[in-house]
């Protein structure tokens, strides 16, 4: 298998490392494809791999005691399945899976901690990623108590515009009722007022994002925040430079 190329990556995060982190990264780095419903990290139990996402949409789901469930983040390429490792912690109670087939590639665990410790740039970069992730947990919480539906559906389809790099979002309204916590019909009806004011086509399975700016518009103040806070502490854009990479 040819070496992989660190300027030609699609991931982000491996894109941003310091290239004496990745020349030690990159003999356990392993490519494979990612199918729909793939598990990145099974909830309770220790990872055997980190994941850094090259295409397709992974979904971080938060389950309750009594089976309550909500999407609470996502990874795309701008990202890393598994990173809680970066925190010293060898499991969580979160799951995470692939929502949108695609590819990655995958590192053991031993291996990626001893990039932690042997690279202290490497180790700063990946707390910066986990930063970000937490700011936007934070706005996920902001959108759910302070704006509406729409608003939040919005966001969440940007967000996924975000990492899958084309204007197809191939995601089911169960998924999207998932992702915001809510009734199929619900997530329904606001998409088809969002398509009556042409942001969106949708179809069976399908998002087709018309136009992006109407859908900023409509998420308004609950988008935004964190993307400028990945591009602050990582040096990449989450949006614009993932879509020109596709």
């Amino acid at each position: 298998m040819a070496a992989i190329d660190q300027s030609t990556v699609g991931n982000r995060l491996l894109r941003a490392l310091p290239e004496q982190a990745f020349a030690a990264l990159r003999p356990h780095l392993t490519a494979l494809d990612l199918p729909l419903r793939y598990v990145l990290t099974e909830a309770n139990e220790p990872n055997e791999f980190v994941y850094f996402v090259e295409s397709g949409l992974g979904s971080v789901v938060a389950t309750s005691s009594d089976d309550e469930r909500i999407e609470v983040g996502h990874v795309g390429r701008e990202g890393l399945g598994g990173y809680h490792v970066v925190l010293m912690t060898d499991r969580t109670p979160n799951r995470t899976f692939m929502q949108t087939p695609g590819t990655g590639l995958s590192v053991p665990v031993p291996a990626f901690l001893d990039i932690l410790d042997g690279h202290k740039a490497a180790r700063d970069l990946f707390l910066r990623y986990v930063h970000s992730c937490e700011v936007q947990l934070a706005h996920s919480a902001l959108a759910n108590g302070r704006y509406s539906m729409q608003e939040r559906l919005a966001r969440w389809l940007l967000m996924c515009h975000d990492r899958l790099g084309g204007d197809h979002l191939l995601l089911t309204h169960e998924f999207l009722a998932l992702m915001l916590g809510v009734r199929r019909s619900g997530v329904t009806n606001e998409l088809h007022i969002l398509e009556g004011i042409h942001a969106i086509k949708a179809t069976r399975g399908n998002v087709r994002v018309v136009d992006r700016e109407r859908l900023e518009e409509v998420a308004g103040g609950c988008y935004g925040l964190p993307e400028r806070e990945y591009e602050r502490l990582i040096g990449l854009t989450i949006s614009t430079a993932m879509r020109q990479a596709s």
